[in-house]
């Protein structure tokens, strides 16, 4: 696949400060690639700057194969971004809005009415075209902002926090988009704090922390990054120390935690995890109403990598 975002050596400081450290990124025609961090990681930093809309200290970008720079239009016309703060104007109408985003791109009166029709179609929002944004719901609103962005047929997109407070429906109704998007050849670059998100959509993607990538991949490859391969679960009342202590001298066993009645073992790569654990209970004469394994989440990873403390900043 061509290359859409080439990414060389970027960095980007605030007087003492290294927001990014010697960043690459290589984003692929027609995939959808997540760029996730921490708050303060460096992402919005990053996007900006592959924007050209903040200016670095080293590095090269180019897209489409052509450097990126402030007055690069030609690049630009090529490009959606749905920000995530709502951008749109109050004083507009659902149709003005997306008419006007479209013209700032498309001159021909024809084909943008065209295109502007294609984008209420897609986020569904025919119900709503003389509504002014203050009568939408937050839902509508986050789909009035993706169709205000990718109504010019941009072949390239960045999401930032695209679902922010909107409702379970609303979502899965923008995630569905994204992924259609992607079918119909566009690529796209992501960013979200919803893990399963991420998970859920993005061929490759990048973990960022403190302006370095401490981890590349595709989910998969991530997930292989990480201790703990598997969580296993046993409902199981009244279990000893005596039985716990044997669960943990199994091989491949590093946590186990029970509160009385929920046994939660971590455990590493192996065929047997949950042969064993239930061995030892099964010997012990214990009874278990279930038992039940998971594999890590992208939750997990990221934990695991970027660490449990919060981040303010």
């Amino acid at each position: 696949m061509a290359e859409v975002i080439k990414v060389e050596n970027l960095v980007k400081r605030y007087k003492e400060l290294i927001a990014l450290d010697h960043f690459n990124m290589s984003v692929k025609e027609g995939e959808i690639f997540g760029l996730l961090g921490p708050n303060g990681s460096g992402k919005s930093t990053a996007i900006n700057c592959i924007l050209s809309l903040l200016e670095y200290d080293k590095g090269a970008i180019t897209i489409f194969g052509e450097k990126m720079t402030p007055r690069a239009y030609s690049i630009k016309s090529k490009i959606g971004v749905v920000p995530q703060e709502v951008s749109v104007f109050e004083e507009l109408t659902v149709y003005e809005n997306i008419d006007f985003f479209c013209g700032l791109y498309i001159q021909d009166k024809a084909t943008r009415k065209r295109y502007v029709q294609e984008a209420i179609d897609f986020v569904e929002l025919n119900d709503f075209l003389k509504f002014r944004p203050k009568k939408l719901s937050g839902g509508l609103k986050r789909r009035l902002n993706i169709a205000c962005g990718i109504a010019h047929k941009p072949k390239l997109i960045f999401f930032d926090e695209p679902t922010v407070a909107v409702d379970p429906q609303s979502r899965n109704k923008i995630l569905e988009g994204i992924e259609t998007l992607r079918q119909n050849g566009t690529t796209v670059v992501y960013t979200s704090h919803y893990m399963e998100e991420v998970e859920r959509l993005a061929d490759h993607l990048i973990i960022l922390d403190k302006g370095t990538i401490i981890a590349e991949g595709t989910i998969d490859e991530l997930k292989k990054m990480i201790k703990k391969s598997e969580l296993i679960t046993v409902e199981a009342s009244g279990i000893e120390d005596d039985a716990l202590n044997k669960i943990r001298e199994l091989k491949n066993i590093f946590n186990v935690n029970y509160d009385g009645s929920i046994l939660k073992v971590e455990a590493g790569s192996g065929k047997h995890n949950v042969v064993d654990i239930i061995s030892v209970l099964q010997n012990g004469g214990y009874s278990m109403k279930r038992v039940f394994s998971e594999q890590p989440t992208l939750n997990d990873v990221f934990l695991e990598l970027t660490g449990k403390q919060l981040r303010d900043d």
